[in-house]
């Protein structure tokens, strides 16, 4: 399962890790949410040690999104060093996701 990242934990899951952090920005209202949900949590175990996989609901957690102004969900964001070095936005495949993983792992 997908780490849930909020505001309480941001600061310790994302910028505080040499690892990549892929972080879904979601919300439960979201139809192609709730498609990709399932791909998030099998990369989450696929990955598990390599990468940091979570999700951060939108509407609970609008400081986060608006730091990377997220303006249209699902967005997926990949950071490492705690800069972004990637982004896939609206409902995307499971290889496309592992694609970009991979060439940022």
């Amino acid at each position: 399962m997908a780490l849930e990242i909020t505001e309480a934990n941001y600061d310790e899951v994302v910028t505080k890790t040499e690892k990549l952090v892929v972080i879904d920005f979601w919300a439960e209202w979201c139809g192609p949410c709730r498609l990709i949900a399932p791909f998030i949590s099998e990369l989450a175990k696929e990955y598990e040690g390599k990468a940091v996989i979570g999700k951060c609901d939108v509407d609970d957690n609008p400081d986060i999104a608006t730091k990377y102004s997220i303006r249209n969900i699902p967005t997926i964001l990949f950071v490492k060093n705690n800069e972004v070095v990637d982004k896939l936005v609206g409902a995307v495949q499971k290889a496309k996701i592992a694609e970009v993983i991979e060439k940022n792992l």
